[in-house]
């Protein structure tokens, strides 16, 4: 209807003036994975035989018995995650030692055969409307390594296996993520498993199209090369995984911790460490320090990675006070830190811009599909944040719009001292979030130079922060 309000000649000029959007360049994110990755930071629980046990990898010839939470209460695991800002859980469903925390129909190894609850009990269950309650989304680990079936090691394993994904991925509601080990050792004949990975890859694929494949090689997310809470500095979403697969067929860790910039398939990194030094519930064990904690967010979310923190339950099915309080801690402190954006009210020009709805003021806007953009050709563009008043912080967070792809290879910040421009610090990668450690500077002015790009750089955040807890720079 606007269409015959306008004059003609207006219409003409203002239909010549939309510019388009640059369009993507490489590989790029799905929605799911989009939505995966603004999640940044979940909750993964090991729990299971081991809990009890002590041990990390469970011998698969534990008694079925050996499980009883004698409180189990998954809702407050939701309220936990919550509280500490995690937006889903994960849950070790199956560890290696075969032992499924659900009743799984095609094992003789599982919460069925164990008195808790007198063989009714389905830890999924639970979980999975705990976290529908509490607004978590909900998510699955399944090892393909079973030290308990009589069949692993044969071919008719593989089929087991993928009945085992449909029981899991079939009756607990909508799964965010899939997380697949690559671990492959002996089963109780002695045999290794030749592992169908097309056919797990395309059963979740089937039953769950929106969950996000976690492995070594994806497809939907990487592991990041180590579980010490470290991404590369320079960390590109894609890489090449043709040739590779999950377990001793991976990429190595360099190439996983750092990815590509040429690489065929999006697949980012996803960074899983502890609370604790293990990965199961130790009553020996405690958690890490706040300090500790939030070198990990800086060092996983803060370069273009998700956190994946492990909080292990006890043996009573229940998150520890201790690691709880460390949660509450780690969240009190991103709040404080992040919660008084300093260039908010910053001047933002740049040396070039795509058109009036792609301005510069759009880096500190915190809509998220608002960003600032060049031309295709211009490759190293600058963007300068001035201020009415000197401003004091030491951390900048940048991100590039990666619904469009990741574009930015190298740039540097600049801020302005007693009129001259001076160096703060050089980066690489930026990606979908990006937090820089500098010291601590006051400054008017602020300036952002791209030096290498691979097209034109689309930002839509830049950000400052006073981090008064953390005070190293990584």
């Amino acid at each position: 209807m606007l269409r015959f309000l306008l004059p003609p000649l207006l219409l003409l000029l203002l239909t010549s003036c939309a510019i388009d959007p640059p369009a993507p360049y490489g590989s790029c994110p799905t929605d799911a994975q989009l939505r995966w990755q603004q999640m940044e930071m979940n909750m993964f629980c090991h729990f299971g035989p081991n809990t009890f046990s002590g041990l990390e990898w469970g011998e698969g010839t534990e008694t079925e018995d050996m499980f009883n939470p004698t409180a189990l209460d998954c809702d407050q695991w939701a309220s936990v995650a919550k509280a500490a800002g995690m937006k889903g859980i994960i849950i070790t469903a199956k560890h290696h030692d075969g032992f499924c925390l659900w009743p799984n129909p095609v094992s003789t190894h599982t919460v069925r055969e164990s008195s808790w609850r007198e063989g009714k009990g389905d830890v999924l269950r639970e979980l999975s409307d705990a976290c529908l309650r509490a607004g978590l989304k909900f998510g699955v680990y399944i090892s393909p390594w079973d030290r308990n079936a009589p069949t692993y090691g044969t071919p008719e394993y593989n089929e087991t296996f993928r009945r085992t994904l449909e029981s899991a991925l079939t009756q607990y509601g909508e799964i965010f993520e899939q997380w697949f080990d690559g671990a492959n050792g002996e089963g109780p004949n002695g045999k290794r498993q030749e592992y169908d990975w097309p056919l797990f890859n395309g059963t979740v694929a089937r039953l769950q199209s929106q969950a996000v494949i976690f492995s070594d090689v994806g497809p939907g997310c990487r592991w990041v090369g180590n579980e010490a809470g470290c991404c590369g500095e320079t960390c590109w979403s894609r890489i090449n995984i043709e040739g590779f697969e999950p377990g001793s067929k991976s990429p190595g860790t360099d190439l996983l911790n750092h990815g590509t910039p040429d690489g065929k398939a999006w697949v980012p990194a996803e960074t899983d460490v502890s609370i604790r030094p293990g990965w199961f519930y130790h009553a020996y064990e405690q958690p890490k320090s706040l300090q500790q904690l939030l070198s990990i967010y800086y060092t996983s979310v803060g370069r273009n990675s998700l956190l994946l923190l492990n909080v292990p339950p006890d043996t009573r099915g229940l998150i520890p006070a201790a690691d709880s309080l460390r949660l509450m801690e780690l969240r009190e402190a991103l709040d404080n830190i992040f919660s008084n954006d300093l260039a908010q009210d910053a001047h933002v020009t740049a040396s070039s811009r795509r058109g009036k709805a792609y301005r510069p003021s759009n880096v500190t806007d915190t809509h998220y599909h608002r960003y600032w953009t060049v031309a295709d050709t211009c490759l190293t563009p600058t963007l300068t944040l001035t201020f009415d008043h000197p401003i004091t912080f030491n951390r900048i967070t940048l991100q590039e719009y990666i619904p469009l792809g990741q574009r930015v290879a190298q740039f540097e910040v600049d801020v302005m001292h007693n009129g001259q421009w001076q160096q703060l610090c050089p980066a690489t990668t930026i990606g979908y979030k990006r937090i820089l450690l500098t010291a601590q500077t006051t400054t008017t002015a602020l300036r952002i130079r791209f030096v290498e790009c691979y097209a034109c750089p689309i930002i839509n955040r830049v950000a400052l922060f006073q981090d008064n807890i953390y005070t190293d720079q990584l």
